[in-house]
């Protein structure tokens, strides 16, 4: 059984819910786009946040073709509030949508679609300036540690480090009260991914992975056939489960193409369904010192570790490169939950010094490595020493993310630290 805490079916906090309700209420936000993976809890979440907004369900197809023939006033008197899922299975409700915000001042409109190509081309065309948008992605570390709709997700060292916020860490994670419900989480994460349906405390790990499996069989029949009209899944499917072997890795497009019998162009495509998606998170490298010897290629990292285990057919733990996944998708998550503004990017010169992760902002960095490892020690922050002579900007701190339990600092700004201390 799933040891995990919580009861049964208990609906997780999401982080993002006050961002809703607050932007809805503005002059820009009575029309909300929201997507997102299916199966991330969209549905779950506007339905708790809007209670006052009619759900209409654009999948099934009666009620698609009755809405189709609604003028902009009829919509105004019957659905003043109104929850649209699934908009993108019929675009042209999305001018209705615009006729009856230009017209009125009163009605709102929460739009959720599991397809970003396909709804936001729409938006572009149509909502431009009318609308606000949001993602919602798989349940992150603080969000998993809740109980109930209610409970407030606590912020993680990480986001508050990111915020401006004063940082106070013990010297063991061991120490902190907090320790056992973030290693209950965190251990739930990387074995199972952080989709809100495994999340349930009863579930079996043989039923965790049926859904996990189920999910990634829909993805292929409903996302990817949305995105494409493929004659032959089999390509798409065999370059998916390359990434997901690969994932933490830099990609090389013309050995793909090759290994594959493809055009890179195609590479390319599929890269990108797998991004807009939400599969994948594609990091470029930083380049923006012209004087340094930099590699270019980009590296891709799996969203959830529940779902590439799917992908390739097992289960169990992970390998360097997939808890490196794991932890910056987590950071990935927990910035957008937060809407922090940065960048993402790994660092990697030809000489063989790499950073895993960049995040920029305007005036500085914070710099990231990430190590499968019980204990860390100082050659293990090698990368991180005189980082900065290859920056065009300070950095601001540097962080090694570990198992090892200990808060170590190595020089002034640069600290190891567990990673469930920090992000959970």
């Amino acid at each position: 059984m799933i040891i995990f805490a919580g009861k049964r079916n208990a609906m997780k906090s999401r982080m993002i819910s006050a961002y809703l309700q607050k932007k809805h209420k503005s002059k820009f936000g009575r029309i909300m786009v929201i997507t997102g993976a299916r199966q991330t809890g969209k549905t779950t979440l506007v339905e708790q946040v809007f209670p006052d907004h009619q759900y209409l369900s654009i999948e099934d197809p009666t009620m698609r073709e009755n809405l189709k023939s609604l003028t902009a006033s009829y919509w105004k008197q019957k659905y003043p509030k109104a929850i649209l899922d699934e908009i993108q299975k019929e675009p042209q409700l999305i001018e209705s949508i615009k006729s009856v915000y230009d017209q009125w001042t009163g009605p709102a409109y929460v739009l959720l679609g599991s397809s970003q190509l396909l709804l936001m081309e729409k938006v572009r065309e149509s909502l431009a300036g009318r609308c606000l948008i949001a993602e919602l992605f798989p349940l992150t570390l603080p969000e998993l540690r809740t109980n109930s709709w209610d409970e407030e997700a606590e912020p993680s060292a990480f986001v508050k480090l990111l915020q401006g916020k004063y940082l106070e860490l013990e010297p063991s994670f061991q120490l902190q009260k907090e320790y056992s419900s973030k290693m209950i989480a965190y251990e739930h994460y990387l074995r199972y991914g952080g989709y809100p349906s495994v999340s349930d405390t009863e579930l079996s790990e043989e039923e965790v992975f049926d859904w996990l499996n189920g999910y990634v069989q829909t993805y292929l029949e409903r996302d990817i056939r949305d995105l494409s009209n493929f004659r032959d899944l089999d390509p798409f499917i065999k370059l998916q489960r390359y990434i997901a072997q690969n994932t933490g890795e830099t990609i090389n497009a013309s050995s793909i193409a090759k290994q594959f019998g493809i055009s890179v162009k195609t590479v390319f495509r599929y890269l990108r369904y797998l991004d807009i998606s939400y599969q994948t998170l594609t990091l470029s490298s930083w380049t923006n010192n012209l004087n340094k010897r930099l590699v270019k290629n980009s590296k891709i990292h799996f969203l959830d570790h529940g779902i590439l285990q799917a992908v390739l057919k097992r289960r169990g733990g992970l390998n360097g490169h997939e808890f490196e996944s794991a932890i910056i998708s987590e950071m990935y998550k927990q910035t957008k939950n937060n809407q922090l503004q940065c960048s993402f990017y790994f660092l990697k010169t030809h000489d063989g010094r790499e950073v895993d992760l960049l995040l920029e902002f305007p005036d500085y960095y914070y710099a990231f490595e990430i190590k499968l490892a019980d204990k860390v020690t100082r050659t293990d922050a090698r990368h991180l020493f005189g980082l900065e002579a290859l920056l065009d900007k300070p950095v601001k701190k540097s962080f090694i993310l570990s198992n090892d339990p200990s808060t170590k600092q190595f020089e002034e700004n640069i600290t190891a630290i567990h990673a469930a201390m920090f992000l959970g």
